[in-house]
């Protein structure tokens, strides 16, 4: 990979967060919140490497954004448990992180100690 390349990646990486920001910044404050919630939450517990976690936080402002702009309630876009909300977000993206690997190796582990056989 050359200097171009890796220029590129990071100016890439940079002006998709900027503009992620710009986007929830303009959210009513109630909206804002809520994505700058789900978004701390992520940052700690989101399996993914960059470029999935700056797919889903672009995501994010979608779903918050047509939702400010319908008058969407909060409560009806996250439900009665946001974790869920959050985790259910990541699943549909790469989560080849360490998190994800760890967590193959838990569902491995009791598969073996409970004598099931795993398919690795």
């Amino acid at each position: 990979m050359g200097i171009a390349d890796i220029t590129t990646k990071v100016i890439g990486d940079k002006r998709r967060w900027r503009q992620y920001k710009a986007r929830t910044r303009a959210l009513p404050e109630n909206y804002r919140t809520a994505v700058e919630g789900i978004e701390r939450y992520l940052m700690h517990f989101g399996p993914m490497d960059g470029d999935s976690a700056a797919s889903v936080l672009e995501d994010l402002a979608d779903i918050f954004e047509r939702a400010a702009s319908d008058g969407t309630p909060i409560r009806t876009i996250v439900g009665d448990d946001p974790v869920a909300f959050a985790d259910a977000l990541v699943s549909n993206y790469d989560t080849s992180g360490y998190v994800a690997r760890e967590q193959q190796r838990l569902v491995d582990a009791i598969a073996v100690a409970a004598g099931e056989s795993t398919t690795r």
